[in-house]
């Protein structure tokens, strides 16, 4: 894992490929993007590479990760470039992260390289701090199914020194960079959150064992282990940040996390067409997560919430705040004053969404 492009995470990776292989490792490059880097591509000599597969879409031709070929020469270790990658339309898997899970699957081991931007609970931060909306982005429960994170770790000059010298992109590609993803203060910006995710993955895994633990700390990591997250999804877009947002600090704090919706009828099927849509991919967006979803029946949203908090020994509850020009749907601030008074046993966090620099996709 790095925080941008060029700091060196292909290069290690092969480099423990190479590693492996010496040590008699059956390993095999299954997906590899040099991006033309003369040092990166002098690591790959010597290891058997699985031919691409081109896919023909809209009159051009693509190649991608030909997964099968992988499954079908069945390799100890496969090493597949790009982790959050989107394939072309057609293939069997959208998301090269899904082809990676076949491949483990099949009881192969996998060597990968990500940023920290296309993390999906991180999606909002790095959209305020960049002005980029990245839209390629990985499930936390996947990054968090890896035996091992290595933090490829570069200062932001030193990757700069890179890129004016042409050793991360061509010159022109290296200037533009340069003016936008590359500037200096989002570089470090992006750093530190790479920093901070590493050192989160140190932890929890300390935490998943914690019969090597003295007893405090086992006491400390079981007190972690009871918080429970309840987020209140309504139709408004702004869901889906308070969605990423609770899934954030759950994993944080290794607490189970609820998604619910709240309708008299106990399903959508009397909401508006629009609504009942957002509503809906609202939920499956929160189950792509992990996230334990329901539709809760009740008149009165206040209290069917906080009743459910409670028999559910919920310790937060994630709402939205409507900015002062509209109130979002569902979410009144009387609604939002209601659900405090009711819940004062526990810890309301009302989320607003702040709007980054500029707004560009990624």
């Amino acid at each position: 894992m790095g925080y941008a492009a060029g700091v060196g995470k292909t290069y290690k990776m092969l480099e423990q490929a190479q590693e492996m292989k010496a040590r008699g490792v059956d390993v095999v490059i299954g997906y590899f993007e040099p991006h033309s880097r003369k040092d990166t591509i002098a690591k790959a000599e010597g290891l058997e590479i699985v031919p691409r597969k081109k896919v023909v879409y809209r009159g051009s031709t693509f190649e991608e990760m030909d997964t099968e070929a992988i499954l079908a020469r069945r390799p100890e270790v496969a090493v597949v470039d790009e982790f959050a990658h989107t394939n072309v339309a057609g293939l069997h898997r959208a998301k090269r992260w899904e082809d990676v899970e076949a491949l483990l699957d099949a009881g192969i081991e996998v060597l990968t390289t990500m940023n920290i931007q296309h993390l999906e609970s991180l999606n909002d931060q790095v959209w305020r701090l960049t002005g980029i909306r990245v839209r390629e982005t990985i499930p936390d429960w996947v990054v968090q199914q890896a035996d091992e994170v290595v933090m490829i770790d570069l200062t932001p000059r030193a990757l700069l020194h890179r890129l004016e010298r042409g050793v991360v992109y061509g010159r022109e590609k290296a200037e533009r960079a340069m003016n936008n993803f590359f500037r200096e203060s989002t570089l470090v910006a992006l750093r530190e959150l790479a920093l901070r995710q590493a050192a989160h993955e140190v932890e929890q895994r300390i935490v998943d064992h914690t019969t090597d633990l003295p007893a405090e700390a086992r006491g400390e990591a079981w007190k972690r282990k009871h918080h429970r997250i309840v987020v209140y999804v309504t139709a408004d877009p702004q869901t889906a940040m308070i969605i990423r947002r609770a899934k954030r600090v759950s994993d944080f704090l290794d607490a189970e996390c609820f998604a619910v919706a709240v309708q008299e009828s106990g399903d959508l099927s009397t909401l508006a067409e629009g609504e009942r849509e957002a509503i809906t991919r609202h939920l499956n967006f929160a189950r792509n997560l992990h996230i334990e979803t329901r539709i809760l029946e009740g008149e009165d949203i206040a209290p069917t919430l906080v009743d459910f908090a409670h028999r559910n020994q919920i310790t937060q509850i994630f709402l939205a705040r409507s900015p002062e020009r509209r109130l979002l749907p569902g979410l009144s601030r009387n609604l939002i004053q209601r659900i405090v008074a009711l819940a004062k046993d526990m810890q309301i966090v009302i989320v607003s969404e702040r709007e980054p620099v500029s707004g560009k996709d990624r």
